[in-house]
């Protein structure tokens, strides 16, 4: 499919803030400053998610009225599972001693977010279930519902806050507190974007200026009392979501060639093996060689990235070219089956009056 231009650099931002936010966690540098910026960076993950998954699942629907619910589990399957497995493939062997089953079988289902005991390097693993959880139950959702899908969308946006209150007051510290409700917001104002994004005007400059100092400056906000809990739920959060997603179509309406540069852009495409490893490096807590644990991150991010994810995702494009083939030729005999192919097959065909 066509690269939507713009989102590679918009994801390789992302995954810098993460890897950012995780050395400065783990006291690997002393900038702490940008610590708070990792969680933004999963945030814009999750809105730029939304965006997609939902994009595609309309663009289905517009060409065939359904969502085709089994190849899209098999196309997500190709793009997430090998890559995952490797890097869960590794981190047993390598910390098997400290590896219970209940943590291995919790990141093998994508609910690790449930697990508050899982291992330090399966610690990023709680935003991975997060996003698989959505892909499982939110194209059901949009086939089901499709014609209801905005107010649906609209509720869980006004839902995910109440929840969180709930879990606040209960003062609940459990798997609950990471579960996908709690972050189904952020992904909820993706899948809107994608709704409405073709409906809303080019967003100027300034306006986008303005949007992005906002999110800058979001993370100084500190919600350290009960009324600025509250606040920040109610008011900032969901002003923050709402501008990324606006960014978001900003750098798409307007293509930015910093954010299309081939270095940012080759970046954003290992994004996603480049998270799953950086784990081992940025997140050790007996590694301390500052920013230069980025670098053994990249290098095995590239090696998943070409030697596991791209391998797997022609073998995934070949075996769909080859189910499009396979279906345009049956449609095709049976074109040629019934529809006549000369006059005198004309004149001896069977009118459906004729069978009644």
């Amino acid at each position: 499919m066509r690269r939507i231009p713009s989102l590679d650099g918009v994801r390789a931002i992302a995954i810098i803030l993460v890897l950012l936010g995780h050395l400065v966690k783990w006291k690997h540098i002393s900038v702490s400053i940008i610590g708070s910026y990792g969680a933004l960076g999963v945030q814009i993950f999750f809105v730029l998610s939304g965006f997609l998954i939902t994009n595609l699942l309309i663009q289905e629907h517009e060409e065939s009225s359904t969502v085709n619910l089994r190849l899209f589990y098999i196309r997500r399957a190709f793009r997430i599972f090998p890559a995952a497995l490797v890097f869960f493939a590794v981190a047993a062997v390598l910390f098997w001693q400290k590896l219970g089953n209940y943590h291995l079988l919790a990141a093998l289902f994508y609910v690790a977010n449930m697990d508050n005991s899982r291992p330090w390097f399966f610690g990023h693993l709680w935003s991975l279930g997060i996003e698989e959880q959505f892909y499982l139950l939110w194209p059901l959702a949009l086939k089901k519902w499709f014609r209801q899908r905005t107010k649906l969308l609209i509720l869980v946006v006004f839902v995910t806050p109440l929840f969180q209150v709930l879990l606040y007051a209960l003062k609940v510290r459990n798997g609950i507190a990471g579960s996908l409700p709690v972050f189904a917001d952020q992904l909820a104002i993706g899948c809107l974007l994608a709704i409405f994004h073709k409906r809303v005007p080019r967003i100027r400059k300034p306006w986008a200026a303005a949007m992005l100092v906002l999110v800058a400056l979001s993370i100084w906000f500190h919600a350290d009392t009960p009324v600025r809990t509250l606040f920040a739920l109610f008011s900032i959060k969901p002003l923050v979501d709402v501008c990324i997603a606006a960014l978001i179509l900003h750098v798409i309406q307007v293509p930015y060639r910093c954010l299309n540069c081939r270095p940012l852009v080759w970046l954003g495409r290992i994004s996603y093996s480049l998270y799953l490893w950086q784990e081992l490096f940025c997140s050790n807590p007996f590694f301390h060689s500052g920013m230069l644990l980025i670098v053994p991150a990249v290098i095995c991010a590239g090696l998943s990235y070409y030697a596991v994810e791209q391998p797997l995702l022609k073998l995934r494009d070949k075996w769909f070219r080859s189910k499009g083939r396979d279906q345009s030729s049956s449609r095709l005999s049976i074109e040629l089956t019934l529809v006549p192919t000369s006059p005198q097959a004309a004149d001896v065909a069977v009118s459906p009056a004729q069978i009644a």
